[in-house]
C-alpha cells in the first residue's frame, strides 16, 4: 500500500482526469447513453450502437510513445485514463465516456487447487500472440480427484486504501468507484481446455463420458460456489450502467436490479453475467446438449441477465442456447447463419450482438469501404424488427492506421441511418 507518485505525474494524471470528466459531460454522451438504454430495454426502433474494441490492437492504439508516467502505479492509472480519452478522440464509436474512475475489489481466488502453467510466444513486434497450457490432467479418470473446491478471500483494507489514494489524486474530477461483475468462471469449457486440452476432452466424451459429466458438474458447482461467496461477502455492485457484460457490450438498463433490491450490495439476480462455450464448436448439437447444456443452464440460473456466446456460431446450438435462463444477448459471430438467427430472435427481447468480420480492419492495410458497407447492410437486412448491436472484436492490428477504425464506425453509422429512415 506504499503508492508514491512524483508531483509531475500527479499533476499530469489530474489533467487527464479533468479532461475525461469534461468529455463525459458532453451532450453526445447523454445521447449515446440513451441509445444503450433503448437497446437493452427493448424499446421499439432502438438504434444499433457501434463499438470497436481496442485492447487487441494496443500495438497501434496504445503504443509506448503515448505514455508519460514512469512509475508503475502512475502508468497503470494513465493507461486507464488514456484508453478512454484516445477512444473518444481517435475512434469516436458509441462508448459512453465514464464519469467515474472504476476499480475492483482486491480478491484472491484459488479456483481449482491445481497450477496451470502457461507458455507464451511473442510475434516479431514483441506482442504475446501464441500460447499453450501445461495441462495438469493427463488422464481424466485418474486425475479428476486432484481438483479442489475454490478457496476465496477479499482484502478490504487494501481495496479501501487504494480507493482513498485514488480519490485524493483524482476524486475532484472523477469519483473513484468500486465496480464488479459476477465472480466465478461461467465459461465452463474454457476451464476444461486449460485443465486437459481440447483433443483429450473430445476423446473423453466418447471414452469416459461419466468422468466428463463429473468434471462439468465440478466446474459448475465451483462457479456457483464463487458466485455465492461474493454475494455473501457483499462484494457485488449492480452493473446496470456503463459496464460491459462481455466483450464491450454495455449494460445500461432500467430493468435491473431485480425487484426487492434495497440499494445496498447487489444480489446475483440483480447482475448481468455471461457465459460461452467457444471450445465446443467442433462437437455435434447432440453432444453439446448432453455434455454442456445442463451445466450452463444451471450456472446461468442465478444471474439477472445473461450475455451468451463469443466466437462460436449460435445457430447450430440454438435449441439449447435459447433455453439458457435469463438470456438477454446472444453473440452472432462471423461464422453464424445471420438469417437464421434474425428469424430466431424476431419477436423476442433478446439482443442480436453482431460481431462483424475483423479481417476488414486487420488484414488489408486500407479499409475496403464498399465491402465493409455491404457487410453491415447484410446484418441490417437480417435483423429487421430485431434489437441489434455491432461489436467489432479480435482486430489484432490496424497496420498503424487508426483512421481505418474511425472510418469503419462512420460507414456503419451511415448504413444504420439509411435503415432508420426507412
Amino acid at each position: 500500500m506504499d503508492w508514491i507518485l512524483p508531483d509531475s505525474e500527479r499533476t499530469y494524471l489530474r489533467r487527464l482526469a479533468a479532461k475525461q470528466a469534461e468529455i463525459a459531460a458532453l451532450p453526445i454522451m447523454d445521447a449515446r447513453r440513451q441509445m444503450w438504454y433503448d437497446l437493452n430495454d427493448s424499446r421499439a426502433g432502438a438504434r444499433p450502437p457501434v463499438i470497436i474494441e481496442t485492447w487487441t490492437f494496443d500495438r497501434d492504439f496504445m503504443p509506448e510513445s503515448v505514455f508519460r508516467c514512469e512509475t508503475e502505479v502512475g502508468r497503470g492509472i494513465e493507461r486507464q485514463l488514456l484508453r478512454n480519452l484516445r477512444n473518444h478522440e481517435l475512434i469516436d464509436d458509441d462508448k459512453v465516456m465514464p464519469d467515474t474512475f472504476d476499480i475492483g475489489w482486491s480478491v484472491d481466488i484459488e479456483e481449482m487447487g491445481v497450477t496451470i502453467d502457461r507458455r507464451v510466444v511473442e510475434d516479431a513486434d514483441g506482442v504475446e500472440t501464441g500460447y499453450e497450457w501445461a495441462h495438469p490432467i493427463k488422464d481424466l479418470v485418474r486425475d479428476l480427484d486432484m481438483l479442489r473446491p475454490a478457496v476465496c478471500s477479499v482484502d478490504r483494507e487494501t481495496t479501501m486504501a487504494w480507493q482513498a489514494f485514488l480519490d485524493d489524486l483524482l476524486g475532484h474530477f472523477l469519483p473513484v468507484t468500486i465496480r464488479t461483475g459476477l465472480f466465478g468462471c461461467s465459461m465452463l469449457t474454457h476451464r476444461v481446455i486449460e485443465l486437459m486440452g481440447m483433443q483429450a476432452y473430445f476423446i473423453a466424451m466418447l471414452d469416459a463420458p461419466e468422468a466428463v459429466h463429473r468434471l462439468m458438474a465440478y466446474l459448475r458447482d465451483n462457479a456457483l460456489r464463487v458466485m455465492a461467496w461474493a454475494e455473501s461477502e457483499a462484494l457485488l455492485r449492480v452493473n446496470n450502467g456503463n459496464q460491459d457484460s462481455f466483450g464491450s457490450s454495455y449494460n445500461f438498463t432500467t430493468q435491473l436490479p431485480a425487484l426487492g433490491y434495497d440499494g445496498g450490495p447487489a444480489r446475483l439476480r440483480d447482475m448481468w453475467g455471461n457465459a460461452n462455450s467457444q471450445e465446443t464448436v467442433g462437437v455435434s448439437p447432440k453432444m453439446f446438449h448432453e455434455f454442456c447444456f445442463p451445466y450452463y443452464r444451471d450456472v446461468c440460473a442465478p444471474m439477472g441477465w445473461v450475455y451468451y456466446g463469443c466466437c462460436e456460431p449460435a445457430d447450430p446450438f440454438w435449441d439449447d442456447i435459447s433455453q439458457i435462463p435469463n438470456l438477454k444477448k446472444v453473440s452472432i459471430s462471423r461464422w453464424c447463419d445471420e438469417q437464421f438467427m434474425g428469424e430466431a430472435l424476431r419477436g423476442t427481447e433478446i439482443v442480436y450482438s453482431r460481431k462483424p468480420d475483423p479481417n476488414f480492419l486487420s488484414v488489408d492495410q486500407t479499409l475496403d469501404e464498399e465491402a465493409w458497407a455491404a457487410h453491415i447492410r447484410a446484418t441490417l437486412d437480417a435483423t429487421r424488427g430485431v434489437s441489434v448491436e455491432f461489436i467489432v472484436r479480435d482486430v489484432y492490428t490496424v497496420h498503424g492506421d487508426l483512421g481505418n477504425a474511425r472510418r469503419a464506425v462512420e460507414i456503419a453509422r451511415r448504413e444504420i441511418d439509411r435503415v432508420c429512415r426507412t
